[in-house]
């Protein structure tokens, strides 16, 4: 499954706006690079690649970004089994909730979405009474192509 999905500039930039949010230049820059973005990136990532669109956008106004981002539950922060050391990564909030399979070894990251786990969210609602807002699953493991040559557990 290719990860994460790509969609056209614009969603995140009309649900802000329908908030009453204001936008600025550098805000749908930054928001455009979340929209397109062919993998998970981090905030340095994400700097960089906006920065070759506006360079005048700083690292302040990227955090202040995913803060606002994430206070509206439009993206969600990731650590991706901290492969990468403390990073944190980022994603549009998905239509529908994944797991992240992570590569122990190589670090490879591929998306999952499961008709069972949708049904166990809502066997969870359903028994626990619990209302879920938010899923976040990350699972740590070999690839197809690791597996072969990695210790077994």
């Amino acid at each position: 499954m290719p990860l994460p999905q790509t969609e056209a500039p614009g969603r995140l930039q009309a649900e802000l706006m329908s908030r009453g949010l204001r936008m600025t230049h550098q805000r749908r820059t930054i928001l455009s690079v979340v929209e397109t973005a062919k993998q998970h990136l981090d905030a340095s990532q994400l700097l960089r690649r906006a920065r070759k669109l506006d360079p005048k956008i700083d690292r302040v106004t990227v955090y202040r970004t995913l803060g606002l981002l994430k206070r509206h539950g439009l993206i969600d922060e990731l650590d991706l089994m901290h492969i990468q050391g403390e990073k944190h990564y980022y994603e549009r909030r998905p239509q529908r909730d994944h797991i992240h399979m992570a590569c122990l070894r190589c670090g490879k990251i591929t998306e999952f979405e499961s008709d069972l786990f949708d049904r166990l969210k809502g066997q969870i609602q359903r028994d626990c009474q619990f209302h879920i807002v938010v899923t976040r699953l990350e699972v740590g493991g070999y690839c197809s192509q690791c597996r072969t040559s990695a210790p077994s557990k």
